[in-house]
């Protein structure tokens, strides 16, 4: 993908969701790229990390450039708090903070506010990632963030129970629960679940709603940029959620279930399918005694409600804090994070999805990872949770509103009106 094409999407999301700001090349005269100056030590700040790869990284880079360090600092588990943790130390002014390790849905906001700093376009080949990271990077067209690595959801399935089940890997919800009546009465099933994914009131709650809305053909935000979430489709989506709970489909538990629980659910074998990230396939495949499905799983595209599903689109990029020093330094060290060798390391260590469309089709690598190019079509097709300023107060009336409804305080269809309402109140043509 080449950098122009992103930018001509970003100025025509800039000028939908963002009419009051100027957009394209008359921004750019206004708001030249800052100059980044200063060598020596840097911060990196990334979320908790439960395979040990940051601290390898900064580690690599400090042998080899023992006059600019990097310290890493890290933060909780949870991208909520890591989000407001960020956001406090921009607000302050504090230059703690160097490097940001961001969730990709957070760069519009981040440099809406100008808590990061623009990076020089020209020293970054954008024609070697895939699309749709490189879209998470931009803001009014001009690049703020580098994607060091993406996400794209995938249906991890029991394949020992479905092939003796006799069953295929559904391409539909229906086909799922079809798959799920079958196996569950199979002697080594019992006790089992059906499916589980991330239903707790955080962020991940978002993600995995916002993916059976558009697996339903609905949306959250329109291509034109307003909340369209009050419709039949994202009730059908809805709905679904509402009664896989109801009925068991869903454990009930999944309703404080976050990546950790559900994860430990399948690993566990609790459950025949789990919606999850690359990243669990590492822990899954151990044969250390951890994983009880290790060598029984494999995975499949995630399944939408008539048709095939589409992912919501993660990741991680990394940026320059506007408040930290030594920005020459940082900026050596965002493409030290973001190069082909370092995605292969992230790839290796902590089953991170690359953002370099190559790696995906390496021989090598296909062989060790069957899964990539399930994960690459995932990337491919997969759907932004809402790219919008406010972020921070949009993804929170969703977790309201959606936990709501699953829990029962509200029907989904006054909860889809109230997501509706207070949607149209953040989000301002």
């Amino acid at each position: 993908m080449k950098f122009k094409r992103a930018t001509s999407v970003s100025i025509m999301i800039c000028a939908l969701v963002l009419p009051n700001a100027a957009c394209g090349a008359g921004d750019r005269e206004h708001a030249a790229t800052e100059p980044l100056e200063g060598r020596g030590p840097i911060t990196f700040v990334t979320g908790k990390d439960d395979y040990g790869v940051n601290p390898r990284l900064v580690a690599e880079w400090n042998r080899t450039h023992p006059r600019e360090p990097v310290r890493l600092i890290e933060l909780p588990a949870s991208g909520d708090e890591q989000r407001q943790q960020m956001i406090q130390n921009a607000q302050t002014r504090s230059d703690a903070f160097t490097v940001l390790d961001l969730d990709s849905v957070w760069v519009s906001e981040f440099a809406a506010n100008r808590w990061i700093t623009e990076l020089p376009e020209e020293q970054f080949d954008t024609s070697k990632y895939l699309g749709p990271p490189v879209e998470t990077a931009l803001y009014r067209g001009r690049l703020f963030s580098v994607p060091a690595s993406s996400d794209g959801a995938m249906l991890y399935y029991r394949k020992d129970l479905l092939d003796e089940a006799g069953v295929a890997p559904p391409t539909t919800l229906a086909e799922l629960q079809q798959a799920c009546r079958r196996v569950l009465a199979l002697p080594r099933a019992a006790g089992m679940s059906c499916y589980t994914g991330q239903f707790e009131k955080y962020e991940g709650l978002v993600a995995n709603f916002a993916e059976v809305v558009h697996g339903a053909g609905g949306k959250i935000v329109g291509e034109d940029g307003r909340p369209d979430v009050n419709t039949p489709q994202a009730r059908q989506a809805l709905d679904f959620l509402v009664d896989g709970l109801r009925s068991g489909v869903i454990p009930r538990q999944s309703i404080a279930f976050k990546e950790p629980e559900s994860r430990r659910a399948f690993q566990e074998g609790r459950v025949v399918f789990s919606r999850w990230w690359p990243s669990q396939w590492s822990l899954l495949s151990k044969t250390d005694g951890s994983s009880a499905v290790a060598g029984k799983f494999a995975v499949t595209a995630l399944p939408g409600l008539t048709g095939p599903g589409v992912s919501s689109l993660g990741g991680h990029n990394v940026a320059i804090s506007s408040y930290g020093r030594n920005k020459a330094t940082a900026l050596d060290f965002i493409k030290f994070r973001a190069s082909e060798q370092q995605q292969r390391n992230y790839l290796a260590q902590g089953a991170m999805a690359p953002t370099i469309a190559s790696l995906y089709e390496d021989p090598a690598l296909r062989e060790r990872y069957p899964y990539l190019p399930v994960l690459k079509e995932s990337i491919a097709g997969a759907e932004p949770r809402p790219r919008v300023v406010k972020y921070g107060e949009v993804t929170q009336a969703i977790q309201d509103e959606v936990y709501d409804a699953l829990t029962g305080t509200k029907t989904s269809g006054q909860a889809l009106a109230d997501l509706q309402n207070r949607l149209e109140g953040l989000i301002k043509l």
